[in-house]
């Protein structure tokens, strides 16, 4: 007599899918910024599984728009073109010469990678820098540092490192609108006509409350905010953030990454999400799951 039981491994894709019903609805059409970058951008398997997810997206009906980050592989062709460098408060100070290798390396090697990663995984991508059409205008990123002895303060000339003034949607808005996804790669122009490099996190929150993206989607190499035992915290506000700096339960890299979810939901976007993008398909558990995966920031 045949068994007619049905596999057990089937059964739970399809109740994946069920459970993922009412997010595919609640999503249809919005739009989700992702900042790809870490360890995520150097492993194989990774950039498999982050092609298929942005893929996946694009055919449910969301429009994906990938922002990516490339300071480690900037540091590595300075090195090889015997390029010192030199970073204050996490910036890396830029000069003409690392401004030209940092826009050769994020516009030309790594965006064109992910343009044909997300190719392989069956989907249509188009690479970009803010210097198409002009989209990203960027104004030079100031910066002051206090002397610890004399408690003065002074100025810092960070070079051509920019943060963006303003955004144009258009060029986005066009090509997600023929069905292809677009790849930003973090460079601006200014209106002296000079090319600005920019941090990837910023240029997404940036792109994500021009664009009043459903969710600000940061890949990162950690698995959230995790409390001070070590436990992952799952859903914040502006008001929790401020709280967590003041006791020192944030602090480093987590800073900035919060202060640009902050300000990304402050202006317009729906929540943003701190991902851990070593994690297989971390988006997709995040966005389709009711446990979801990261961080939520919310207003």
């Amino acid at each position: 007599m045949t068994d007619h039981t049905p596999d057990p491994a089937m059964l739970a894709k399809a109740e994946t899918l069920t459970e993922a019903l009412p997010y595919l609805q609640r999503y249809a059409g919005k739009t989700f910024v992702v900042k790809y970058g870490g360890h995520a951008m150097g492993d194989p398997e990774l950039q498999r599984d982050f092609a298929e997810d942005v893929v996946l997206l694009k055919a449910v009906g969301i429009n994906p728009v990938v922002v990516h980050g490339g300071g480690p592989q900037i540091g590595r062709m300075l090195k090889q073109l015997g390029v010192e460098s030199e970073f204050i408060d996490g910036l890396r100070v830029t000069d003409l010469e690392t401004a030209k290798v940092a826009e050769m390396v994020l516009s030309g090697a790594i965006n064109k990678e992910i343009v044909a990663w997300i190719g392989q995984a069956g989907g249509r991508a188009v690479g970009l820098s803010g210097k198409d059409g002009g989209f990203v205008r960027a104004a030079k990123v100031e910066r002051t540092t206090r002397d610890p002895e004399s408690n003065i303060e002074r100025a810092i000339d960070l070079g051509f490192v920019g943060q963006p003034k303003h955004i144009d949607r258009t060029v986005i808005d066009t090509v997600s609108a023929a069905g292809m996804i677009p790849v930003v790669a973090p460079i601006g122009i200014g209106d002296d006509g000079e090319t600005y490099n920019i941090n990837a996190d910023t240029m997404a929150g940036a792109i994500a409350g021009a664009l009043g993206a459903s969710r600000l989607f940061l890949l990162t190499d950690v698995a959230g905010v995790l409390d001070k035992q070590g436990e992952l915290l799952t859903d914040l506000d502006p008001a929790a953030i401020a709280g967590l700096r003041e006791d020192g339960t944030i602090s480093g890299g987590m800073i900035p990454k919060l202060d640009t979810c902050v300000e990304a939901v402050e202006a317009g976007v729906d929540a943003a999400v701190i991902l851990d993008g070593r994690i297989p398909h971390a988006m997709l558990l995040e966005i389709f799951t009711t446990r979801g995966a990261g961080t939520l920031v919310h207003r």
